[in-house]
């Protein structure tokens, strides 16, 4: 790409509080995005629609829950990554958030060299998926993924999954039969910058169980290796 062709990143600011909202559109102006700030889920639901690079998304709006922001948002946008900013502390609050179909989390009062980092990461990440030519499919056992059109099967059973169960799946088909260590599984599906446990990743593999209809004190697909992490049985 030539630099009469590059454009910078458009990233859709969804915030209410201007106190937060004004310095941190600033400041991505400073650090070479385009950025258009709403204060509503309505009007990011609105103008999400005309294309955006990334959503920067509070939780706490005044008409619409941004969960339920995040999860339209996945249906309008599937492939825009949406970075959460949230001042729900608790693990839950952000499982609900993530598993809603955000990307990653901010938890305010926020770093800005964090925020920077992740959305940095998040778009590397989008662009990487944008610019495969052909992403294959994966199988093991019954098992089959479609990682370009984001589709999975057990048999002739299509699974319905959430972004992180499908990533998850997907990162664990691929190297089926080999052990994956939970930072590494972590760190594929979470990004590299993730501060919190892995709890998260128990209850996703908890959920990835559930939908296979696997067991986990007899599993058929995905085995906890203690002390270590996990593997899909080949």
């Amino acid at each position: 790409m030539t630099d009469a062709t590059r454009r910078e990143p458009f990233v859709l600011l969804v915030e209410d509080d201007d106190g937060i909202a004004t310095p941190l559109a600033a400041a991505l102006r400073t650090h070479g995005y385009g950025v258009e700030r709403v204060a509503t889920g309505r009007q990011a639901l609105a103008r999400a629609r005309a294309g955006a690079d990334a959503v920067v998304l509070d939780l706490g709006l005044p008409d619409i829950d941004g969960v339920e922001v995040a999860r339209r948002l996945r249906d309008l946008v599937p492939g825009v990554p949406v970075l959460m900013l949230t001042a729900r502390t608790t693990e839950a609050d952000v499982v609900v958030g993530l598993d809603a179909g955000a990307d990653d989390y901010v938890t305010k009062p926020f770093r800005l060299a964090e925020l920077l980092a992740r959305l940095r990461a998040l778009l590397r990440r989008a662009g990487e998926a944008r610019g495969a030519e052909e992403a294959g499919t994966l199988s093991a056992q019954d098992v089959r993924v479609d990682r370009a059109a984001r589709r999975a099967w057990r048999g002739d059973e299509e699974l319905e999954l959430s972004a992180k169960e499908f990533d998850l799946l997907a990162l664990l088909v691929g190297s089926a039969g080999t052990v994956l260590t939970r930072e590494r599984i972590m760190e594929q599906v979470w990004d590299t910058n993730w501060f919190g446990s892995t709890k998260t990743l128990d209850m996703h593999v908890s959920w990835l169980r559930r939908k296979l209809g696997d067991d986990a004190s007899a599993p058929r697909y995905v085995t906890t290796v203690r002390g270590v992490g996990f593997r899909f049985e080949p």
